[in-house]
């Protein structure tokens, strides 16, 4: 696994017009509405950067869907701490405490985005155990993760939903919120398919598709 860390905890990536929105196609995406057009009332979860179209979209289908912005909830200073090897961590048993505490099996569909390249290493794990356990046996998770040729400054997406299997990428910049402090938006690491097939060992099956645009889609079964 490839790890970046900035060099500076001032340093700043270059900032995008926010604005400015590109279009992609998802398979994965596809996938998962194969799935919501089947049922008539679904729990989704969706863990990027909180997006109203996706709420509406969703809502308007009769589904009931719940927002979390972990990357932000991650970015308090409070959780802070040294690990066992004397490393700078984040405290997994109280982030799980304060955030993603649903009921077991509670979400037919989690959309976890580009989470995990951008979450400390220390959370990934247990964040990805949790969501395991509050995905109902069956349900699917979709995830987006970097390629080899991605570097430390890829720009940081909101994901919103306008279709079957249409995105639109809005970049986020790095910003301040008056809670947490500084909210870092950059890329932590790159995955290879061993690491990912690994992240998500305790799931029943996994299924990749690759895009044009540096981005590996994992589509994965409870």
């Amino acid at each position: 696994m490839k790890f970046f860390r900035s060099s500076s905890a001032t340093s700043t990536q270059s900032t995008p017009q926010s604005s400015t929105r590109l279009s992609r196609r998802s398979s994965g995406l596809a996938e998962v509405m194969k799935l919501l057009g089947s049922e008539e009332s679904l729990w989704v979860l969706d863990l990027g950067a909180t997006s109203p179209t996706n709420i509406r979209y969703f809502t308007e289908k009769g589904h009931k869907i719940y927002s979390e912005d972990l990357i932000e909830a991650s970015s308090d200073p409070s959780l802070a701490i040294t690990d066992e090897q004397g490393k700078p961590a984040l405290d997994s048993r109280r982030f799980l405490a304060e955030n993603l505490t649903h009921p077991a099996a509670r979400f037919d569909i989690i959309l976890c985005w580009n989470l995990a390249d951008y979450m400390d290493e220390s959370l990934v794990k247990p964040v990805v155990g949790k969501l395991w356990s509050v995905l109902k046996p069956g349900g699917l998770l979709l995830a987006f993760f970097h390629m080899k040729e991605s570097g430390p400054d890829a720009i940081y997406y909101r994901y919103h939903i306008v279709g079957n299997d249409v995105l639109e990428m809005q970049p986020v910049e790095r910003r301040s919120n008056s809670r947490n402090g500084t909210v870092s938006l950059r890329l932590q690491r790159v995955f290879n398919n061993r690491n990912i097939e690994n992240l998500f060992r305790d799931f029943a099956s996994i299924k990749f598709f690759l895009g044009r645009d540096n981005i590996r889609e994992v589509l994965v079964v409870r």
